[in-house]
């Protein structure tokens, strides 16, 4: 759905007919049921707007799914999965709760691997230069709780082996090569009913690749990583997909101007 949105709602000031979600999910294989639901957990959430108008339901984005889709976009094409412009430098965040903050404990620690940082022990965590520190300690319970520095690794220590133990990168090369085995193809998903079905497929997961990849310097990692090629994939599908997707959303989505409901 979020991958819907971002390539045909995404800096427009538009709304979707309710309708048009469900046209275009059937095509998923998705029931209408399941899509209805969905609008409405997602309005719940904050990621949607409802719109009447008339009889009629349109749903448009918020700032906040708007601010999720940009950062999505930015990390597809515009940072991408291959890091090869590393300055040489590391972030370190280390933080200290307390034992009954179990809660709290476990919510950092995931957005601090959705930010790109692995855990190398003891409390100490560390991402590659460029980390959007921001959404790791936005919580006002960690103010005075997190310390961040940024340096460089100093002889003795063994880069690759400080990569290999704080990030899995065997979680990482099993994702990026069960992606080429479905898109690597001269014809990719060729059961799909057409190339809307494909795009938005294809996006999604390599959306949920690069999400969890946290663009690791290239010297430090094997010679034969899968990122590089897989990005080539995306990029070369993106041609070949992105128009017919458009032009078969164009024609089965009614959208209106939010300044007309």
């Amino acid at each position: 759905m979020l991958t819907f949105l971002g390539n045909y709602a995404l800096g427009r000031d538009v709304a979707i007919f309710s309708g048009s979600f469900i046209d275009v999910f059937a095509r998923l294989g998705v029931s209408e049921h399941a899509i209805r639901s969905t609008l409405t957990r997602m309005v719940g959430r904050g990621l949607l707007a409802r719109h009447r108008r008339g009889r009629r339901m349109y749903f448009g984005l918020t700032e906040r799914s708007a601010e999720i889709l940009r950062d999505g976009e930015a990390r597809v094409w515009q940072r991408g999965a291959v890091n090869t412009d590393w300055d040489g430098t590391w972030t370190i965040l280390t933080f200290s709760l307390p034992e009954s903050w179990q809660r709290q404990r476990h919510d950092l620690r995931a957005r601090l691997v959705w930010a790109g940082f692995g855990a190398l022990g003891n409390g100490m965590w560390i991402a590659p230069s460029g980390i959007d520190i921001r959404p790791v300690v936005s919580a006002p319970e960690l103010d005075g709780r997190v310390k961040i520095f940024s340096g460089v690794a100093q002889p003795p220590t063994d880069v690759g082996q400080m990569v290999r133990d704080a990030f899995d990168l065997d979680g990482l090369v099993a994702g990026y090569s069960d992606f080429l085995l479905r898109w690597d193809l001269p014809d990719p998903m060729p059961e799909a009913p057409d190339d809307l079905v494909r795009y938005l497929r294809l996006l999604t997961e390599w959306l949920q690749l690069v999400r969890v990849d946290p663009r690791l310097p290239v010297e430090h990692l094997p010679a034969d990583w899968p990122a590089a090629r897989a990005q080539d994939v995306v990029h070369q599908l993106r041609g070949r997909y992105e128009g017919p997707a458009r032009e078969i959303a164009d024609r089965t989505c009614e959208i209106v101007e939010l300044g007309q409901v």
